[in-house]
């Protein structure tokens, strides 16, 4: 984004008005020793635009992006294939600036593109009805629970310990102010005699008991693992009167039975992998679909179809209570802004490609997968946990951090770090080339000198 800076009398103007001396005054609440590491504020005259034009093209040199390298890594942020006319519709000034749809009758456009994502939403889960606006997939995770402590009149929500961490600590975070309980369910791990990385069946039958408010699954899980959706539900449904909530991964919904097919009360997830890039870590686009039970307990927006008065198709914000603008402790989510610009371009990824296209970018995604599971267990690398995953699997490693590092030194991005594995993300983007290389690079540094199939080496679990 390109900006015309302010000249200096205006620049000594504000800071006369805010009784400043300089512009370096402005950071003096910022410790000075943080203040040295950061890009310091320069007083004196700035340099001409094709200079700084210059210097920012240097910087931008030194930085990876996913089309300088192949990407493995995951772990919540992936790197899909994104249609260019997504990101070409999206700069038109009509989208760009469209923001919150107060005045229906001046807002159809943005009204409509909401109803539109909505609508795919419902389609992809097979869930009654979908909102729009929340932050991420952790946002919308935790306004579920508290639907569901509300919905049931009880406190605890059980979390498995395969959910992705940063859900968890939101959900934690969110449930000290929203005033439901937290309790973890451990998963079937390492230490056990299949460590199968999903849920511990036995245990949370052992935790389920009538002050349950929700059960969380992932689906598929943190480590890529598919849970075993329908045990967990079963078990939920005979002992309690709980919610069931499935964090879901939407891209793998083209290939995996949905959560409305399921029984779930709520799926929400995160559709960042659905038209929108990794950006750097955001933004992110949390979504909730509920069943029509729930409909007046959703949170954000929802937008309805109706007719204008010359019969004419028109679309209107619905059943959103005014408390969540104006009575925030009344609220039942006090995320106002809006997420639509994030919708939109979910909406136009899945109307340009389609759900066969779609389903065809999970089979590659998941037939990649498997043949690089494949690969590293003919290498001598042993798989971190046993269950059957979609498109993410973490093989055991000793030193996981300095492995990254060598595959950087290699021209490959690696996976997620976890304290004794690396978690590995397959995309429709790769190939099995690269796949073969990381494959090859992984060999290199865990047992130099040794061939594929010859056995692991020292730093392989």
């Amino acid at each position: 984004m390109q900006y015309i800076p302010n000249p200096k009398n205006k620049i000594d103007e504000m800071l006369s008005v805010l009784g400043l001396s300089s512009l370096s005054d402005l950071f003096n609440d910022i410790p000075f020793e943080i203040r040295q590491k950061c890009v310091s504020v320069n007083d004196k005259p700035g340099e001409s635009e094709l200079e700084v034009r210059r210097h920012l093209e240097q910087l931008a040199q030194e930085n990876w992006s996913a089309e300088d390298a192949p990407i493995f890594l995951g772990a919540g942020c992936y790197d899909h294939y994104i249609p260019a006319a997504v990101d070409y519709l999206l700069k038109r000034s009509e989208f760009s600036t469209s923001y919150t749809p107060y005045q229906p009758e001046i807002s159809q456009g943005i009204l409509q593109g909401i109803f539109e994502y909505q609508s795919l939403i419902c389609r992809l889960t097979e869930m009654d009805v979908a909102n729009a606006s929340l932050y991420c997939g952790g946002s919308a995770l935790a306004a579920a629970c508290r639907i569901a402590s509300e919905a049931t009149k009880k406190r605890k929500v059980l979390l498995p310990t395969s959910l992705h961490p940063e859900y968890a600590q939101i959900v934690k975070s969110a449930g000290i102010a929203d005033f439901y309980e937290t309790v973890d369910v451990p998963i079937i791990d390492a230490a056990s005699a299949v460590p199968s990385g999903v849920i511990d069946l036995n245990i949370l039958d052992s935790i389920l008991d009538e002050d349950t408010a929700a059960v969380v699954i992932p689906y598929p899980n943190f480590y890529g693992c598919l849970e075993p959706v329908g045990a967990i539900i079963e078990k939920v449904r005979a002992k309690t009167k709980a919610l069931v909530i499935m964090s879901v991964d939407p891209f793998a919904l083209a290939l995996l039975k949905p959560p409305g097919q399921w029984g779930a009360d709520i799926a929400v997830g995160d559709a960042q992998v659905l038209g929108n890039r990794m950006s750097f870590g955001g933004p992110h686009l949390g979504f909730m679909a509920v069943t029509e039970k729930l409909l007046r307990k959703i949170p954000g927006r929802l937008v309805g179809q109706t007719v204008d008065d010359r019969g004419n198709r028109s679309f209107v914000l619905t059943l959103q209570a005014r408390e969540q603008h104006i009575r925030r402790e009344k609220a039942n989510s006090n995320i106002c802004s809006n997420q639509a610009l994030c919708a939109l371009a979910t909406s136009m990824y899945l109307a340009l490609i389609g759900p066969d296209a779609l389903k065809q970018a999970a089979e590659i995604a998941h037939r990649l997968t498997n043949y690089a599971k494949q690969r590293f267990q003919q290498a001598g690398f042993h798989l971190r946990y046993s269950a059957p995953v979609f498109r993410e699997f973490a093989i055991s490693l000793d030193r996981p951090t300095e492995a990254n590092e060598f595959l950087l030194e290699n021209g490959i991005i690696g996976g997620y770090e976890l304290n004794d594995a690396l978690l590995f993300a397959l995309t429709e983007k790769r190939t099995r080339e690269e796949v073969d290389e990381l494959v090859d690079a992984m060999i290199e540094f865990s047992f130099p000198g040794k061939k594929t199939g010859e056995g692991a080496g020292e730093n392989v679990k």
